[in-house]
């Protein structure tokens, strides 16, 4: 039972650092970190009992874990943010301003429209996404009348 528990946290804790990095947004599904930690045990433990190794337990359980997380919404909009808009905003501000983005019902949208995969970032349909993105995120820029640092400073 300790060997569980002991196991149980550690999943937990592998996952939920994983959402805070890759998908704040989940960070306050508990049904969902639940349900994945406990699959993520099961797994691991079928493994064990397999005959594999500790190891490729791990490797095994971490599959399970990180299944449909790969793509991150998250870090999709902080890359755009640090890539197209780098004069416009501070250093720390993508990391700040991606969160209030994925609620936006525009961008949301725009995610809609594909099919994200793990293996999304590595498909043709990834430049079309974040050119999309870029254009959504000016659009709201432009609508919302809100001051973009480089081209106040450079209209002057």
């Amino acid at each position: 039972m300790n060997q569980t528990k002991k196991e149980l946290s550690y999943f937990r804790l592998k996952l939920e650092t994983y959402l805070n990095d890759y998908h704040p947004e989940l960070m306050t599904d508990a049904a969902f970190i639940s349900a994945r930690v406990d699959a993520a045990l099961t797994a691991y433990c079928d493994a064990v009992e397999q005959g594999f190794s500790h190891l490729e337990a791990e490797a095994m359980s971490s599959e399970v874990l990180y299944q449909g997380l790969h793509f991150s919404k998250y870090n999709n909009l902080v890359s755009i943010l640090e890539n197209e808009f780098a004069e416009e905003l501070p250093d720390s501000l993508p990391q700040e301003l991606a969160p209030i983005l994925l609620g936006n019902k525009f961008i949301q949208a725009a995610f809609a429209k594909y099919d994200l995969t793990d293996d999304f970032d590595g498909s043709t349909e990834y430049e079309a996404l974040y050119t999309e993105l870029t254009g959504t995120i000016v659009q709201l820029i432009e609508n919302n009348n809100l001051p973009t640092v480089g081209k106040a400073d450079t209209s002057k």
